[in-house]
C-alpha cells in the first residue's frame, strides 16, 4: 500500500478544447492530483527532502493548465502525469483528473472530467 499526496482544484485559465471559439476565448480548467508514494523517511525525518513539495507540483501543474494549448483533456492529464513522474523520482504512480465546467455542452451540466492513472 502507497501513502498518498493529494492536492484538489489547481485552478487556471487555459484555451485548450477542440472547437477555435474554445481555443480562442479560454476557459476556467483544474486539476486533482494524487501522487503516490512511500512517505515512511519523511515521517520519521521531519524532513521535505524526503517527500515530494507539493508546493512545487501545483506551480509544475499551473504551468502546464495554463501553458500550450491542447485539444483534448486526456492530453492535458497525460502531459501532467508525465511531468510528475518525471520531476520527482519518489512517485511510483500518479492519478490526475482534470475539470472543464465549461465545456461547450447544449444541456445543463455541473462537471466533465477526465481522470487517468499513470505508473512508472
Amino acid at each position: 500500500m502507497s501513502d498518498q499526496i493529494a492536492i484538489t482544484g489547481i485552478s487556471g485559465f487555459g484555451h485548450h478544447g477542440v472547437l477555435e471559439s474554445e481555443r480562442v476565448h479560454g476557459q476556467n480548467f483544474s486539476a486533482d492530483v494524487t501522487i503516490f508514494l512511500n512517505t515512511r523517511a519523511a515521517g520519521e525525518s521531519d524532513d521535505l527532502n524526503e517527500t515530494i513539495n507539493y508546493a512545487e507540483v501545483a506551480d509544475l501543474v499551473h504551468a502546464l493548465i495554463v501553458g500550450e494549448p491542447v485539444q483534448l483533456l486526456e492530453t492535458l492529464a497525460e502531459k501532467i502525469a508525465s511531468a510528475i513522474l518525471a520531476a520527482y523520482q519518489l512517485a511510483n504512480s500518479v492519478q490526475i483528473t482534470i475539470h472543464k465546467p465549461q465545456a461547450p455542452i447544449a444541456i445543463p451540466f455541473l462537471d466533465v472530467s477526465v481522470t487517468i492513472q499513470r505508473s512508472r
